[in-house]
């Protein structure tokens, strides 16, 4: 070699650059072993070595196949404002009041402004007229916070809606636009503490008519919102002739107790309660006219079950993100642990499971648009399938954090959690199976 190339070939080394490489591998060693190893080899390794340092990771969206593109341009826009207000001002305080057992009630008025900025007129209350629309929104509240998704299904599918579709004129004047600002907020109930997938079968809080009043007594257990709703949604057995009335119960009504559920893992966000009715009496102006039977309510929790699938989805879309996002930015070995086969195939599980999901919510939803309702078995194999697969995806999210999957912070224990909250309520895993298992075989396997 002449001086005149070593010069050259002196300019083109970092001296640093091998010192500090010097202090890691024999260099020796390192260049009797390249020199073993082909030019063509020699190149690949190169180029996929400067691909790696070059290389910016895609951006994170598990909306792999765009369904936001069956929405409008409008909506579309509606639907990242909602990300954006989640993002900013939920994900920040979630952890420390999901740890804390309670629900931020400081939020409330922001949120209102979100959701009436959002939603502006459009009818989204039971019964929806654009389902699309309102489950779509319910998953993005769902992706950064499933508590809140919660909240706002209790009081604006349930409560509300149950007022908007069962409710008089005066009862619809009186509370739906106080609600709908939430000024006052809703809760609704119809789980009892010894009747849960039971319900249809029969209730044992009952509502006995003296005149013009209604006296009821029971016990209702679940009902999220109570400990701060204005009004509560009550159904009951008539004792006159056993079929299912709602009545409109408000806070501070003699006899009607709340005691908050503790010791929950599962949205504890969510301020859960026990409810007691003893005596407790309204007046007929307070019963829900539109109530003459279960049947009633039940076209209101097929729409229920449809939006938990919703939520279900909402939910494994965040946790896979966060996944991802852990992926791309813990380091093991010297790389990125999303460089890792293993890990790169539990990413795609859980990937293939979300979208798997949001393509059996979005013809769900434009069958309900083309038919105007919600079946039964279509709402709960939605339910029962999402439910299933959120459960899936959320375990392989939490594995992947490795033993930083059960801390808090890393928000992948929070998500392992509250799965377990959509997939048992709205009707269980099992119970929706056999509701769809009936409808395919014209057989009911139920007790």
């Amino acid at each position: 070699m002449s001086s005149t190339d070593l010069f050259r070939l002196m300019q083109k080394i970092d001296l640093g650059k091998i010192a500090k490489l010097a202090q890691q591998v024999d260099l020796g060693e390192l260049m009797e072993a390249l020199d073993h190893v082909d030019p063509k080899t020699l190149k690949q390794l190169l180029k996929r070595s400067n691909g790696a340092a070059r290389r910016e990771p895609p951006p994170i969206d598990a909306d792999f196949y765009d369904i936001g593109a069956a929405l409008s341009a409008e909506d579309r826009e509606a639907m990242r404002a909602v990300a954006a207000f989640m993002e900013r001002e939920v994900r920040p305080i979630a952890v420390e009041y999901w740890d804390r057992g309670e629900f931020p009630r400081q939020i409330i008025p922001a949120f209102a402004q979100m959701v009436g900025q959002v939603i502006g007129d459009r009818p989204f209350i039971f019964p929806e007229t654009n389902p699309l629309f309102a489950g779509m929104f319910t998953m993005q509240l769902a992706r950064a916070e499933p508590s809140i998704a919660t909240f706002f299904g209790v009081h604006f599918g349930l409560s509300m809606g149950s007022i908007n579709a069962f409710g008089s004129a005066e009862q619809k004047q009186r509370w739906m636009p106080a609600m709908r600002r939430f000024e006052k907020i809703g809760s609704w109930a119809l789980t009892e503490p010894d009747v849960g997938s039971a319900t249809s079968a029969g209730l044992q809080t009952t509502a006995r008519r003296e005149g013009d009043t209604w006296v009821i007594n029971g016990a209702k257990k679940w009902s999220g919102n109570a400990t701060f709703a204005d009004v509560n949604v009550i159904m009951a057995r008539d004792t006159a002739d056993g079929q299912v009335k709602g009545f409109l119960v408000e806070r501070g009504t003699p006899g009607y107790t709340v005691e908050k559920l503790q010791g929950k893992i599962s949205q504890r966000m969510v301020e859960n309660v026990l409810i007691t009715l003893d005596n407790v009496q309204v007046d007929e102006s307070s019963r829900l006219p539109g109530i003459a039977s279960f049947r009633d309510i039940a076209r209101q929790l097929a729409s229920a079950r449809s939006i938990v699938g919703w939520q279900a989805t909402g939910l494994a879309m965040g946790a896979y993100e966060r996944a991802l996002a852990y992926a791309q930015s813990r380091e093991q070995f010297g790389k990125s642990i999303g460089s890792f086969q293993l890990v790169q195939n539990m990413l795609v599980q859980m990937l293939g499971s979300v979208t798997a999901m949001q393509a059996m919510m979005l013809q769900l939803a434009r069958l309900e648009e083309r038919d105007g309702e919600i079946s039964h078995e279509r709402a709960s194999l939605a339910k029962a399938f999402c439910g299933e697969r959120m459960r899936e995806v959320v375990a392989l999210g939490r594995g992947l954090f490795g033993g930083n999957g059960i801390l808090l912070e890393y928000e992948a224990a929070k998500y392992f959690a509250d799965a377990e909250a959509i997939y048992s309520y709205e009707g269980t895993h099992e119970m929706n199976t056999l509701i769809v298992g009936r409808a395919i075989t014209g057989v009911s396997a139920f007790v």
